[in-house]
């Protein structure tokens, strides 16, 4: 095994719930999503996020879309009207667990950049 940066097997997108966020963390291609649903644990989630997250980390898989959703439970202080935090609406949550660093089976290799992982019904690399 070897780690490598979440940023290179997937993007995110996050905003608020309440007092958590919500963080969807989107694979590039189905051998990273694999990857994630082995890797992406709450409690490996809730480690990343310690000093922030103070509730429940729960994790929802959306195979069909590539996908897994975390609810950060207890990590906006309050709620985004009711917060004095900078980021009240945990629009940065989705940047952060994007700079996690996951482990992948020594062999595997990232789609290459500016893919986004697809591949046109010729067989080539195409954009997303």
């Amino acid at each position: 095994m070897k780690t490598m940066p979440l940023y290179a097997l997937a993007h995110a997108r996050s905003g608020d719930k309440g007092d958590g966020s919500n963080v969807g963390v989107i694979a590039y291609d189905r051998p990273s999503y694999e990857i994630l649903k082995e890797q992406l644990t709450p409690e490996k989630v809730k480690k990343h996020f310690r000093g922030i997250v103070f509730g429940e980390v729960r994790r929802y898989e959306l195979p069909n879309l590539m996908a897994l959703n975390f609810l950060l439970g207890e990590s906006l202080g309050g709620s985004g009207s009711a917060s004095l935090k900078t980021d009240a609406q945990g629009k940065t949550h989705g940047m952060a667990m994007l700079r996690m660093e996951i482990e992948v089976p020594e062999g595997y290799q990232p789609p290459p950049a500016g893919t986004g992982g697809a591949i046109a019904p010729d067989g080539e690399l195409g954009g997303v």
